[in-house]
């Protein structure tokens, strides 16, 4: 791998910094869940907007946020964790309290655009220095990297998690209540972070947004990683369209959808830890990852092979139960580790612009996909058929991951005293290598086995109709 690291402290030395983001996820997703699933009925019976511009303002949401995640991973590379993470919560607090208040389509249109980009902004910078976080503790013979991620992960499902809660209690009052609530822990989020957060980590180097797009987009081996990992999430997505119409198939009705995300969400805050404790003790990145998208890939067989049997009730839904517990369990494995990839095929100074191109690129194939998958629930094929070609998602997926070895395309490199550049401040040269208090120079290998580990954007989900109980995304990822 090529990036460059130096042991990572906070610069006060106020909180370790690793602990904090992690709680920084888990409180992005508390403000942002406590809102977002109730947006949908906000829109369809609060406003009576028809169910088309209830989906369109809905999906220019999920745009400014999973679209624009690599324009704030150049800018947290360009100016640093701190500036980018404090601008994304103030126009998320803005944009809440505008939603509040708006009362036409145009007000509203404006609000869900300020808080998507707000997490455009913050997400990649949060995600890109846990990410580089656990490569230094990896380094540092803690363990894998793929721990530190992997609570990561926890933390935003507990946010997925108690957010709705919040944001059911504070409904029975109104919907303006519960988007003041969701801005009040976001202004809660600004003010620790304005005092928590150092203004320069040791071991991030600053670069200029130019230059990095080019040799990026020539990283096959990178590249390779954003569609197997966009499979992944095209597949994962299913949770909210091909599961829903097996349940009402199965049940006659959508209740029992709810508690197949239950047992999602608790099969990751019991099972996360230590699962990833055991395949990063064992297995490199792409193992990880192929196991996992086997697991996805049986579960979409599972149901396939039941259909046939036309079994209905309780019976009828144990299918789509199974289903839920193998693509979790697929999740636990190929979240993590591939978020614990990027920073082994970023370029130098690069890994905000990486970590946010993962997610842009990997939305916009599921966004694709997901119209494919539509289409072919609709053609009135024999209803196994849809989910075998589902299961071979994520099989395909296994053949585009990236292989061992190989190398990674970089930015032409000077000496810090060439260009002036140090760790963590802007420089001519995004590539030097950091300096440690010593003067040596610390990087990392390319060795493969460096990469033994393995995870916020999330999945992109389809949201509820006005009326329907709120779809939650389920891999911890959100806000």
């Amino acid at each position: 791998m090529t990036s460059t690291t130096a042991l990572a402290k906070t610069g006060a030395d106020k909180v370790p910094l690793s602990p904090l983001l992690i709680l920084t996820q888990l409180a992005f997703n508390v403000g942002f869940f406590a809102v977002l699933p109730f947006l949908a009925e906000h829109l369809g019976t609060g406003m009576g907007l028809a169910g088309w511009l209830v989906g369109f303002v809905l999906g220019l949401r999920t745009f400014s946020q999973q679209g624009l995640f690599v324009v704030g991973g150049a800018l947290t590379d360009r100016y640093g964790v701190r500036p980018v993470v404090l601008a994304g919560c103030v126009l998320r607090i803005a944009g809440f309290v505008w939603l509040g208040f708006a009362g036409h389509i145009a007000s509203v249109i404006g609000a869900v655009l300020l808080i998507g980009f707000a997490a455009a902004l913050f997400s990649p910078a949060v995600e890109s220095e846990v990410a580089r976080q656990a490569v230094v503790w990896e380094e540092d013979g803690n363990g894998s990297r793929t721990r530190v991620l992997a609570l990561f992960t926890v933390a935003g499902q507990a946010g997925a998690f108690v957010g709705p809660l919040l944001g059911a209690l504070l409904l029975s009052v109104d919907f303006r209540t519960v988007c003041l609530a969701g801005a009040g822990v976001f202004v809660l989020v600004l003010a620790g972070h304005a005092w928590l957060l150092p203004q320069h980590i040791p071991g991030r180097q600053r670069t200029r947004v130019k230059g990095g797009v080019g040799p990026m987009l020539r990283n096959r081996r990178f590249l390779a990683l954003c569609c197997a990992y966009g499979a992944y999430l095209l597949a994962y997505n299913q949770l909210y369209l091909a599961l829903p119409a097996e349940v009402e198939r199965a049940a006659g009705s959508q209740t029992p959808l709810s508690w197949l995300f239950a047992l999602s969400s608790a099969l990751v805050v019991v099972a996360q830890l230590p699962v990833t404790r055991w395949v990063g003790d064992r297995l490199s990145l792409r193992a990880s990852m192929a196991g996992g998208l086997g697991l996805i890939a049986a579960g979409f067989a599972v149901v396939a092979a039941a259909l046939p049997a036309g079994a209905q009730g309780t019976a009828g839904l144990l299918p789509a139960a199974g289903f839920v517990v193998l693509l979790t369990f697929g999740q636990m494995l190929v979240a993590p580790a591939a978020r614990a990839w990027v920073p082994d095929l970023a370029a130098d100074g690069r890994l905000g612009l990486y970590t946010g191109a993962l997610s842009s690129v990997s939305g916009l194939i599921v966004l694709i996909g997901s119209s494919a998958t539509g289409t072919l629930l609709d053609t009135g094929l024999p209803a196994a058929v849809p989910w075998l070609v589902l299961a071979a998602v994520p099989v395909a997926a296994i053949a585009l991951l990236p292989r061992a070895g190989g190398t990674t395309p970089t930015e032409p490199a000077r000496t810090p005293a060439d260009s002036g550049a140090r760790a963590d401040t802007p420089a001519d040269n995004p590539s030097a290598p950091a300096e440690g208090p010593d003067g040596t120079r610390l990087a990392f290998a390319e060795s493969p086995a460096e990469a033994r580990s393995a995870p916020a954007e999330s999945p992109v989900g389809t949201p509820p109709a006005p009326g329907k109980a709120p779809v939650i995304p389920q891999n911890g990822q959100g806000g």
